[in-house]
């Protein structure tokens, strides 16, 4: 009959027809039509025919020329196009084809960078073994892994990965499901244990494709390969799995929305003004396409780009490589990270915390207890093979100063009980001496009831007590308490080598107790003091259980306020997570499994934070995909963590998180310094345009639309990526974390941008525009190109607004190098490359005032000396200006501040 408990497997429905791994081994082998000596070679190649290979389906990957047209046709893309096709209208194409080959290059790099996280699901078939051993004609044989097909018969051992999801008929095992469950601890899979587990991940009778085997040998029947395994679901979850779309991203699609609207909105406001003004109407739609290209900031998407990749750079040098641009950004607006425990705030790598002797008391090493320890193991240190418990007691024995090496062990070795999972208890036999030594170790709960008495620290062995033993359990249950796994060893001494176990395992001396535990990593507590500090929560989300996970939490400074384990997760309405992930708090999620972390990253998303999910297993990655940053471990995670990420933590750090944190938040500042301005040039580019409008041509074109291009595209550019490294403004990681909704650009951004320092520039060049003409003599109507002496004028007019821009830039980019901290703060020339930006702007526009060639192009020529007196404090003036509104933000600021 159907399990109780089991109402869904692997995604397939109880009520299909195919067969309930959890029902009895005589029905599962009947309703697989196979028995316990295996298919037969002919039948198995039919079920192969019919199954499919016993391998993931890759998912069909999107055809480059789709991906590469979707970089090219980015909302500030398509102004771009805009800007390139009205610059060939305009007559400038050699400019127009500068614009393309931007739009270009930065498709190619953005296309580049998105290639490289599109491959989590092909990582997941590594985890699939080449060979298995089955029963196939009656007789033991090797195959691949791939060819195995349902109702064939494993036989598997210490060592082995499990090549696909199978019940046990025979024998017991110890496995390591971590990378499936994120469980630290093997877990014990026995064919006749009871099944009463609420999910069939934690079944103890079945075991799962891309496990390991680290002790014991069994028989088990396959019964689900390929795409139908627990794998093959997690596979299936990464595929379906929607990569949401950064912060970065949407906020530079409204900003290209909010510039294309401007700029229209300017030009069709400009054609009827230009026309009542008394302009023809081909004159106002020249200008009007002028007026446009005024507006479009081409120089705004390669800076962010190249900011960007910028901060990918700066990352790397941290630890962490980062396979999208827009993720250094959205890193820094990360309001909650969801962590998982082993291999992530633990080293991954277990070790003795806590020893005690026979009769409870704390011990520092008693040699009787460091001998039976190394014994009666079957791993092997300098291979690092073995059980990871069995790798922590064997380094504790030898920082306790025994030191015995496997080879010598093996050899003096006579009998060896495996682990029993229904005993919970391993036992060696040994030769020492002239006499023979059982030692054994296992749960306390089964040891203790075996031992008659205890050796003490002091070596002498006395009788246990019911007092004692009510004594160590108490201690026992301490133990635990704080996390730790407790184990038990115990010993007796033989004249002759015993044959029968249970004589071996009978009135034994307690030599003592350990409680090992996967340690936090060390640089861990000041990470998460960092995170807290900029307001960020760190929930932990882990497949273990929840006493170690609450206690690791703890340890490390995670609050670990409420915890929630996997069923009651599973069970809870979607307002009480919601409720329970916005309360405050931080949450210990336990037992959790894949589809429950995906639950997390999705209701947190759906509440407007901003989640960063780190992990490291192969649960891990359909909820790293699904989270705004995926954050995988590159050390110790699984490829498939690695793949399905969108950062990979080189050096397994969680501290490296916070210190991404921080370029990620410097990145979104720098972004929004540059967008600042970029956008303050639009004010005195427009004006003169404008200007020339409403007087009806009476006033000359104080500025052409070469030159408008020159300044986009050449004087602004360096600044601009200059600004992109600007060093982290003092108070960065104090702030609270953005919202979700929080444009990037701002009123207060606009507020400074056009009616600050663009209001300021826009009257300074204009003063000099006209300081210009009507120190030549000109007056309003007065003819500019007809008369040679005006027209000489009128370039020098022309280059004065133009070396008018240039010179209010320096000032703007000094004032954009903060939000509100003063400039003496962050010292004056502390970025060299703003500096080296302004002085290649200056030498740009020399070259174009009085380069010859370039006069001809761009319609310049030498302003008289005096003018250069008066375009000199031009830069003074624009910073002072914002300067003082920033200043008065600082003290309205301070003056909230309680």
């Amino acid at each position: 009959m159907i399990h109780p408990h089991h109402t869904r497997f692997s995604g397939r429905s109880s009520t299909s027809a195919e067969p309930d791994p959890r029902e009895s081994t005589s029905r599962l082998l009947r309703d697989l039509r196979t028995s316990t000596g295996g298919l037969t070679a002919r039948e198995a190649q039919r079920r192969l025919e019919v199954h499919g290979p016993n391998a993931l389906a890759l998912r069909e990957a999107q055809q480059w020329p789709v991906a590469l047209l979707k970089q090219l046709s980015h909302p500030l893309a398509l102004l771009l196009w805009v800007a390139a096709v009205l610059a060939w209208i305009a007559g400038t194409r050699e400019l127009a084809w500068a614009i393309v080959a931007v739009v270009v290059l930065n498709a190619a790099l953005a296309f580049w960078q998105e290639e490289q996280a599109e491959h989590a699901v092909e990582a997941l078939g590594e985890y699939l073994p080449q060979h298995s051993e089955v029963r196939r004609d009656g007789r033991v044989s090797s195959v691949l892994a791939a060819d195995l097909v349902p109702g064939d018969v494993l036989l598997l051992g210490e060592g082995d990965r499990v090549p696909a999801d199978a019940r046990l008929l025979s024998g017991a095992l110890e496995i390591d499901a971590s990378a499936l469950t994120g469980e630290s601890s093997p877990v014990e899979r026995a064919a006749d244990l009871p099944d009463t587990a609420l999910r069939p991940v934690d079944s103890p009778v079945l075991v799962f494709s891309g496990t390991v085997c680290t002790g014991g040998a069994a028989e088990a029947v396959v019964h689900a390969t390929g795409r139908h395994t627990e794998l093959g679901r997690i596979a299936a979850l990464s595929a379906r799995v929607r990569l949401a779309e950064s912060p970065l991203e949407h906020q530079v699609r409204r900003v290209a929305w909010l510039i294309a609207a401007v700029a229209t909105g300017a030009a069709v406001v400009f054609l009827p003004l230009g026309v009542l003004a008394g302009l023809s109407w081909t004159q106002a739609f020249l200008f009007a396409i002028g007026l446009l290209v005024a507006n479009v900031p081409e120089g705004l998407l390669p800076t962010i780009t190249l900011a960007l990749a910028a901060g990918v750079r700066g990352m790397a040098r941290r630890g962490a490589l980062v396979k999208r641009l827009s993720a250094v950004e959205t890193l820094g607006s990360t309001a909650v990270i969801c962590t998982d425990k082993t291999g992530t705030l633990t080293r991954n790598v277990m070790r003795v915390a806590e020893a005690r002797d026979g009769l409870g008391s704390l011990t520092s090493a008693d040699p009787a207890l460091t001998t039976a320890l190394a014994r009666c193991t079957t791993a092997d240190p300098r291979a690092g093979i073995g059980d990871p418990m069995e790798l922590a007691l064997l380094v504790f024995a030898e920082s306790s100063g025994l030191r015995l090496a496997p080879e010598t062990r093996d050899s003096q070795r006579i009998r060896l009980f495996r682990f029993d999972p229904h005993l919970k208890r391993m036992t060696t036999v040994d030769r020492v001496g002239d006499g023979y030594r059982a030692n054994v170790k296992g749960a306390p709960e089964e040891l203790l009831t075996r031992c008659t008495s205890a050796l003490s620290d002091a070596g002498a062995e006395q009788t246990l007590t019911d007092r004692e033993r009510a004594r160590l359990a108490a201690v026992v249950d301490g133990m635990a308490d704080r996390g730790l796994r407790v184990l038990a060893v115990a010993g007796r001494a033989f004249d002759h080598p015993p044959e029968d176990r249970a004589v071996v395992e009978s009135q034994l001396c307690l030599l003592g107790v350990v409680g090992l535990i996967d340690p936090p990593r060390a640089e861990v507590a000041a990470a998460v003091a960092a995170c807290h500090s900029a307001g960020i929560r760190v929930h932990v989300a882990t497949g273990d259980n929840g006493r170690t996970a609450a206690a690791i939490a703890q340890q490390v400074g995670i609050g670990a306020d409420h915890v929630v384990d996997g069923p009651a997760l599973d069970a809870m309405p979607e307002t009480d997570l919601d409720a329970l992930l916005t309360s405050g708090q931080e949450i210990v999620f336990c037992r959790a499994a894949p589809e429950s972390k995906l639950r997390i990253a999705d209701a947190l998303h759906h509440c407007g934070q901003v989640v960063a999910m780190t992990g490291d297993g192969v649960n891990d990655a359909p909820a790293l995909r699904r989270a705004d940053l995926g954050v995988a471990m590159g050390a110790r995670g699984t490829d498939v963590a690695r793949e399905a990420a969108t950062i990979v933590l080189t050096d397994d750090n969680f501290a490296t998180i916070v210190s991404g944190v921080e370029e990620g938040r410097r990145v979104y500042d720098n972004v929004r310094k540059f967008i600042l301005y970029i956008f303050a040039h639009a004010v005195p580019e427009v004006l003169p345009f404008l200007l020339f409008a409403l007087s009806g041509g009476a006033v000359p074109l104080p500025l052409t639309v070469l030159q408008i291009l020159a300044i986009d595209l050449g004087t602004e550019t360096l600044p601009a990526l200059a600004l992109g490294r600007e060093r982290a403004e003092p108070g960065l990681m104090s702030r609270p974390p953005r919202q979700r909704t929080e444009s990037v650009v701002t009123g207060r951004l606009l507020l400074r941008a056009w009616g600050i320092m663009g209001v300021v520039s826009g009257i300074l060049v204009l003063l000099g525009f006209f300081a210009v003409l009507l120190a030549a003599g000109w007056r309003p109507g007065a003819d500019v190109v007809g008369d040679p002496v005006l027209h000489h004028a009128y370039l020098q007019a022309t280059t004065v607004t133009f070396l008018g821009v240039v010179f209010c830039q320096i000032g703007t980019a000094m004032a954009s190098r903060t939000q509100y901290a003063a400039l003496r703060d962050v010292g004056v020339t502390s970025n060299k490359l703003l500096l080296g930006g302004c002085a290649f702007e200056l030498a740009f526009a020399a070259a174009i005032v009085y380069l010859p060639a370039l006069q001809a192009v761009f319609g310049t020529a030498p302003p008289p000396a005096w003018a250069f007196a008066l375009l000199a404090p031009f830069p003074v003036l624009v910073w002072a200006a914002d300067e003082l509104y920033r200043a008065r933000s600082r003290r309205a600021f301070d003056d909230e501040m309680p």
